[in-house]
């Protein structure tokens, strides 16, 4: 099995998969800057270490990164935490990303050994190991399958709009979903696709951060 590092992932989904939130690897600070405006400021800052998946466990993200200097503190710490974790001979760059808001979910996509390949949908971020609350499919789905099963999560009251926040659009959200689900499908190498979270918006979503393990 091999693991593929959040970039390398961007690159293997490309075309094929959800949409995923622009991101640039830096190498130096320079460069981190450089990506920074190309995209637009705030960011989020990633350290991109080969065969690592979630980089939170280990304070591997910095978020709302507003200026240039921000970078650089960014820069240290980032680096300095993946030293402390024994990743430092591994780390590929940062990973300068768009700073998405919204509704936070979980799209995942794994091949079963009973049933073979599946999909889920549920609450992203912190809710996802807090709350459980996932739906599975067969795969793959098309949209409209993927927003009843959407609906069937207690994260769909988000969509609606929820204490004041904006209605949110379905439809990307099913999308993503199903074209995770046509992902593990129709891609034999392919053994577990995690997108957590994919954050939807008013204006569409995303995913902000993913993991993708292959034979």
């Amino acid at each position: 099995m091999r693991l593929l590092d959040e970039y390398s992932a961007r690159q293997y989904l490309q075309g094929r998969g959800p949409r995923t939130a622009r991101a640039l690897l830096a190498r130096s600070k320079r460069e981190a800057v450089e990506a920074a405006e190309q995209i637009g400021w705030p960011v989020v800052l990633k350290v991109s270490v080969d065969g690592v998946g979630h980089k939170s466990d280990w304070n591997g993200v910095q978020l709302d990164v507003k200026n240039v200097d921000d970078v650089a503190s960014a820069w240290d710490r980032l680096t300095s935490s993946a030293v402390a974790a024994g990743l430092s001979s591994s780390v590929r760059g940062l990973l300068v990303e768009e700073h998405l808001r919204g509704a936070e979910f979980i799209i995942g996509a794994l091949r079963d050994e009973s049933f073979g390949p599946v999909v889920m949908i549920g609450s992203g971020g912190i809710m996802a190991e807090l709350l459980h609350d996932t739906v599975f499919r067969l795969a793959p789905i098309d949209a409209r399958e993927a927003e009843r099963a959407i609906r069937q999560t207690r994260a769909a009251r988000l969509l609606d709009g929820f204490r004041g926040s904006p209605a949110l659009p379905i439809g990307p959200l099913a999308e993503a979903m199903a074209a995770a689900s046509v992902l593990i499908a129709e891609t034999p190498d392919m053994t577990e696709l995690d997108i957590n979270p994919f954050i939807l918006g008013p204006d569409g979503g995303a995913a902000a951060d993913l993991l993708v393990r292959l034979r």
